[in-house]
């Protein structure tokens, strides 16, 4: 509770003197098409087609038929119209019809014009612009240019002050579940995993536009990731002419020594320095437009400072640290070209070039509990070479109809890890010296046709995908002086991953519900073959056909007011990582291995939504329910006679995740904006038994665990002039469950400023993350026969300062 109460201190000190604000989006206008005729079907060139206010019936905007008789009206912004379609000859026509957010095209159908008919009723068609949460209330959008406190950082760090989004050992949570597929640019990518993720400490955040949180995804989107969706959108530029943006940013972490190492150990990392030039280019002329865009991410991070102590059934206590210098380089380059031979055609070739290059300088010791004695000290390197190269062909044919459409596109990934660990043995007698090289080249093609037909009060949407991704790794293993490790830790594994998937998707609307209805069906087969020879595995693999449904239900209040009904059902499938062979030594005596027998888990989730608008502010609601069957989780045993702890992921039996969140955004006065956000949910782990296969069979029991936690954020931005504004942003993790124990309550504080200069084209900027020194992690894990309790003092508090020139 003093904890606590220091923590509310802090954020009232932080909320007095910096505000911040994250969101913001842009208008979404409606492009309205039809055709006129008169009654013996024949078409009508040349008649006028105007809508007017409804209020005072003044004039907006008018259009005339082309020689088909058809007519497109573009760019419809918030209002409610009077549709006139009149010509010499004939009555004009008016007639009542409801139009909203949900699609940008739509198909008024035919208007047919009569000499002696009488007028029809009025049309009506209502547009509403969108914030951070769109009008269908299925998902939040961010744009980074926005979010002051983070520039210059990873796209990780940029995420976690949005609304709804929690980080935890690297990974981004959604409502306290980390089954989150990530996407760019709409996407599955290797760089960010394919129903994994990875990278995402990675990406600079200079080169991404705008970030989506897709909570209940429809049958567009494929099947995995029960948590949700998290699409990251890259900046790509369409002005006439040549253009472009560079920049540089620079920073320093680690600036103080939070917490003093054990005895005998190398120094952490200080004063770890940042630096990110990137550069974005774009020439467009005619039909051809051209994009480029590079950046470089280079840092060096105290990446994990983790202090523990391990206590057994026995008596037996031992204490350790697990330290991690971290040096990484970042480089992408992303070009291509849009070619638009004609107004039905168009076509996007782009290529991703990506190397990430990791070095990992480790130090482990392990004590007594007073420290009197060491048993071991554990040193490492880890050499890890990542490349990712992506090739994307895209064609998009357009009828005559506006938005109606084909897109049909092939993206083939290669990525490969080229790994090499070097180990270091230190004991009172003899020291040894193991080292591993692991090879895993990843190919993955996907297909997939897409056909968009606008209808009179919605549109219909249909497609199909497949997809084929082989993985075939390699791990040699060269054992040194009387190696502790497995003398089986080496081998061979093939994963063979084949999906087909078909959906469908309905949207509907009238001027009181909106109706959203899809259904996709896949079919997967995974084949895992290892070496013949393995001690613990042998070769497995799983298969399944399944039908995944979503549903959106929203009834209108009235012109401000939206209440929103949302089902449907995901599914998450096991990574290669999760059930790769191999042991991972990161920690000697805290070993990851992963587990082929692994099967998906399934989810059903619900959720109510509200939301509300005013003129100068909005406020979102919701209360969710996620059950999931087969839930995966990591479990950590040991084994008669060893204080070795292997770590392997099981599935356990049932879970769930109940709960509810809500999102405040204000516009206090002219230059101060505030957005609030909090979550407050359940998650509960149904009693279950596994078997740890690893090294030996391990049976351990777990009764039902459950924890209330919640968590809030508040961001808020001061404009100064109209040149540059002050941020900040303050958040505070409640503690919460994690696979067999807990985590401790986080709080931090991140502020920013940003200036405009040289006529809006040039820009400064200055941020800190975690200002007061406050974020680290304190975890609680409870065994077969020990209890692991540890604290991480990792690198949080970064000060960056950057530039960028646009032209």
């Amino acid at each position: 509770m003093n904890d606590f109460l220091k923590y509310i201190k802090h954020l009232l000190v932080g909320l007095l003197l910096f505000p911040f604000f994250v969101s913001g989006q842009t208008l979404q206008t409606i492009t309205l098409s039809g055709y006129v005729q008169d009654a013996k079907k024949a078409p009508l060139p040349y008649a006028n087609v105007v809508l007017k206010t409804q209020k005072d019936s003044l004039f907006v905007v008018g259009t005339i038929t082309n020689e088909n008789g058809g007519f497109k009206i573009e760019n419809l912004k918030s209002s409610i119209y009077i549709l006139e379609v009149s010509m010499v000859g004939f009555v004009t026509h008016k007639q009542n019809y409801t139009v909203g957010l949900l699609s940008p095209f739509l198909n008024l159908g035919v208007v047919e014009l009569e000499a002696d008919a009488r007028i029809l009723t009025e049309v009506s068609i209502v547009a509403e612009a969108r914030d951070g949460v769109s009008e269908k209330m299925d998902k939040k959008t961010f744009n980074l240019s926005n979010n002051v406190t983070q520039i210059g950082g990873s796209v990780l760090q940029a995420m976690q002050n949005l609304p709804g989004i929690t980080i935890q050992d690297g990974k981004v949570q959604l409502r306290g579940n980390d089954k989150v597929a990530v996407l760019i640019d709409g996407k599955q990518n290797a760089v960010t995993g394919f129903g994994s993720q990875t990278g995402l400490d990675n990406i600079p955040a200079s080169a991404i536009e705008r970030i989506e949180i897709i909570n209940n995804p429809s049958a567009r989107y494929d099947a995995n990731g029960n948590a949700g969706i998290i699409n990251i959108i890259y900046k790509k530029n369409k002005q006439e002419g040549f253009n472009g943006k560079v920049g540089l940013t620079s920073g320093l972490g680690a600036l103080w020594v939070r917490k003093e190492n054990l005895p005998g150990i190398r120094p952490q990392y200080q004063a770890t320095p940042k630096v990110n030039p990137f550069l974005s280019l774009n020439y467009r002329k005619n039909k051809v437009n051209t994009f480029l865009q590079a950046d470089v991410l280079s840092t060096q991070t105290l990446n994990r400072n983790d202090f523990g102590e391990r206590i057994y059934d026995d008596g037996t206590v031992i204490r350790q640290q697990v330290k991690r210098n971290r040096t990484t380089t970042f480089s992408t380059l992303k070009m291509g070209v849009d070619w638009n031979p004609e107004d039905q055609n168009s076509f996007t070739f782009s290529g991703y070039l990506n190397k990430e290059r990791i070095l990992d300088r480790g130090d482990i010791p392990y004590f007594n509990a007073d420290l009197s004695v060491r048993s071991r000290l554990w040193q490492f390197l880890e050499d890890e070479v990542k490349y990712t190269a992506t090739a994307s062909a895209l064609y998009q044919h357009k009828f005559q109809q506006p938005g109606h459409v084909i897109n049909a596109g092939f993206n083939y990934t290669f990525h490969r890890e080229d790994e090499k660990y070097f180990f270091t043995n230190i004991l009172p007698t003899f020291a040894g010296e193991d080292a591993f090289k692991l090879l895993s080249d990843e190919h993955v093609a996907d297909l997939n046709f897409d056909y968009i037909k606008p209808l009179k009060h919605g549109r219909l949407e249909t497609g199909v995908k497949f997809r084929r991704r082989t993985i075939p790794t390699n791990m040699q293993f060269f054992p040194g002086l009387n190696s502790p490790l497995d003398v089986n830790a080496g081998g061979w594994a093939d994963y063979k991953e084949t999906i087909p998937a078909l959906y469908g998707n309905y949207v509907y609307e009238n001027v009181k519900f909106e109706i959203e209805a899809g259904l996709r069906l896949e079919y997967v087969k995974v084949n895992y073959d290892v070496n013949p020879g393995h001690n613990t595995y042998t070769s497995d693999g799983y298969d399944y056909s399944r039908p995944f449904p979503n549903l959106r239900i929203a009834y209108k209040l009235g012109d401000k007011h939206k209440i929103s009904v949302f089902y449907n059902e995901r599914v998450d499938r096991p990574n290669e990582v999760d059930i790769r062979i191999f042991p991972k030594y990161d920690e000697p005596e805290v070993i990851k291995v992963g587990n082929p027998t692994l099967r998906p888990q399934f989810t059903k989730s619900i959720e109510l939504g509200h939301r509300a608008t005013w003129q100068k502010g909005s406020i979102y609601s919701a209360l969710f329910l996620k059950n999931v069957d087969a839930t995966i989780t990591r479990i950590a045993t040991t084994v008669s006679g060893s204080s070795l702890i292997y770590n392997i992921f099981q599935n356990a039996d049932k879970s769930n995740n109940r709960g509810g969140e809500v999102t405040l955004d204000q516009q206090l006065t002219s230059w101060y904006k505030l957005n609030i956000s909090a979550s407050i949910y359940r998650n509960t782990i149904d009693r279950f038994t596994v078997t740890n296969k690893y090294p030996v069979p391990t049976t351990y029991h777990m009764n039902e665990d459950a924890i209330t936690s919640w968590n809030a954020k508040l961001n808020s931005s001061v404009k100064l002039s109209n040149q540059s504004n002050l941020q900040v942003s303050a958040i505070y993790l409640a503690p919460d469950i994690i696979p067999q124990g807990k985590i401790g309550s986080r709080f931090s504080v991140d502020m920013g400023y940003k200036i405009q200069i040289q006529k809006g084209k040039g820009e400064l900027f200055f941020n800190g993350t975690d200002i007061l020194n406050t974020l680290y992690t304190r975890r609680e894990i409870f065994g077969n026969n020990f209890v692991l309790r540890s604290t991480d003092y990792l690198e949080t508090q970064v000060f960056r300062i950057g530039y960028s020139y646009k032209f």
